[in-house]
C-alpha cells in the first residue's frame, strides 16, 4: 500500500480578546520559590547574614543566645567559594565587632572586636591594651575580667611584648578578657578572612530561664 505524506495542520489563529493560557499552579509556586531562594542566597552572600552567639567571649556586649545580623556589604561582599571580596564602603576599623573565619579552622566563624589594625603596635598586660605606647580606654570590657592590680605575669603567645600588626592584618580580642580565645593565642586575622560587621541583635534567648531577653531585642551594636 502506498502511503502519502500530509502537511501538518496549521494552528488556528487566536481569537481577539481570548485570555492567554495561564501557567499551572505548580509551576507558579515553583518559580516563586526559586526566586525567593535565589534572592535569599544573594542577600546572605552579599548583604546581611544572621549568626548566633554560642559562647561568652564577648560578654557583656553579646550574650550566649543572642542572634545578630552581620553587614557583609560594608567591607565588600564575598564572592562564593573564595576569599575574594568586592569593593566595600570602608575598611574594618578599630572597635568594630566583626565575624571572621577562625584562623586555626576556617570552617568555623568567630566573632571578636578589632583592637589594632595594620601598622599599630599593640601590647596586652593583664587583659588591658597598650596601643601605640598608650593604655586605651575600653568601656566595653566586661567588668571584673581585668584584674584590679597588675600581676606582672603574661601567659599569652602574642602581645606580651610590643607587637607590630602587619599591613592588611588585624589583632582581635573578646570583651570578656579572661574567657576569650583571641589574637593573644592564635595571632592576626587577614583582611580577606573578615566576613562582615555585626550591627544588630534581632533576637535573644536565655537558655537558663528558657525565656526571651526582651530588653535586648533591636539593640544596635556600635
Amino acid at each position: 500500500m502506498n502511503s502519502t505524506e500530509t502537511e501538518p495542520e496549521a494552528p488556528a489563529p487566536a481569537r481577539a480578546g481570548a485570555p492567554a493560557r495561564r501557567k499551572s499552579l505548580v509551576r507558579e509556586y515553583a518559580e516563586a520559590i526559586f526566586i525567593a531562594v535565589l534572592l535569599a542566597l544573594v542577600i546572605r552572600q552579599c548583604g546581611v547574614q544572621a549568626f548566633t552567639i554560642p559562647s561568652g567571649s564577648m560578654m557583656d556586649t553579646l550574650l550566649v543566645g543572642d542572634y545578630i545580623l552581620v553587614n557583609k556589604f560594608l567591607y565588600g561582599a564575598e564572592l562564593p567559594f573564595s576569599d575574594v571580596h568586592l569593593p566595600g564602603l570602608r575598611k574594618p576599623e578599630r572597635g568594630d565587632i566583626v565575624v571572621f573565619k577562625y584562623p586555626n579552622d576556617e570552617s568555623r566563624d568567630f566573632i571578636k572586636r578589632i583592637i589594632a589594625i595594620g601598622g599599630d603596635t599593640v601590647q596586652v598586660q593583664d587583659g588591658r591594651v597598650i596601643l601605640n605606647g598608650r593604655f586605651i580606654e575600653e568601656p566595653y570590657v566586661r567588668p571584673g575580667s581585668i584584674p584590679a592590680a597588675p600581676s606582672g605575669h603574661c601567659g599569652y603567645l602574642y602581645g606580651c611584648e610590643p607587637l607590630t600588626v602587619p599591613p592588611g592584618m588585624y589583632f582581635m580580642m573578646g570583651d570578656n578578657r579572661d574567657n576569650s580565645q583571641d589574637s593573644r593565642y592564635w595571632g592576626f586575622v587577614r583582611a580577606e578572612k573578615i566576613r562582615g560587621k555585626a550591627f544588630l541583635i534581632y533576637w535573644s534567648w536565655n537558655g537558663d530561664s528558657h525565656w526571651p531577653r526582651w530588653v535586648r531585642l533591636g539593640n544596635w551594636l556600635p
